[in-house]
């Protein structure tokens, strides 16, 4: 796809709109690989120069996501690669497997989750 300013527009309104659906504060995005190289380097650090192998990278630490726009080539997969980041964010502690792909799916879908909270041990006083 061709980056302009319709189709970056496009992109930031998406991920609002599932950053919201998935409770979560919504990401800074970089949409080319120039912007990542950019990006400081201990922001981007181990997917900084192989980036743009991807459709997508999650930098969970910093609250970041690249969508590789060139190569990404039709809108139902831009949509996906959006919501499988922002489920990367959402639930940083799951890997890549059928669960996650379910969860993207569901995201899809149009299900809204509910914030993330850790769960904290009960002491005896």
């Amino acid at each position: 796809m061709k980056l302009d300013s319709e189709l970056q527009l496009q992109i930031l309104e998406k991920v609002g709109i599932y950053s919201n659906r998935f409770s979560i504060s919504e990401p800074q995005v970089l949409l080319t690989s120039k912007a990542v190289l950019d990006a400081p380097k201990h922001m981007t650090e181990g997917r900084r120069t192989s980036a743009y192998k991807y459709y997508g990278v999650s930098y969970l630490q910093h609250n970041m996501i690249f969508i590789n726009v060139r190569k990404i080539p039709d809108e139902k997969t831009l949509e996906n690669t959006i919501v499988h980041e922002l489920i990367h964010m959402r639930f940083p502690y799951l890997a890549h497997g059928k669960k996650f792909n379910k969860l993207v799916r569901q995201g899809l879908k149009g299900k809204t989750f509910k914030p993330y909270q850790k769960r904290v041990k009960a002491q005896a006083i």
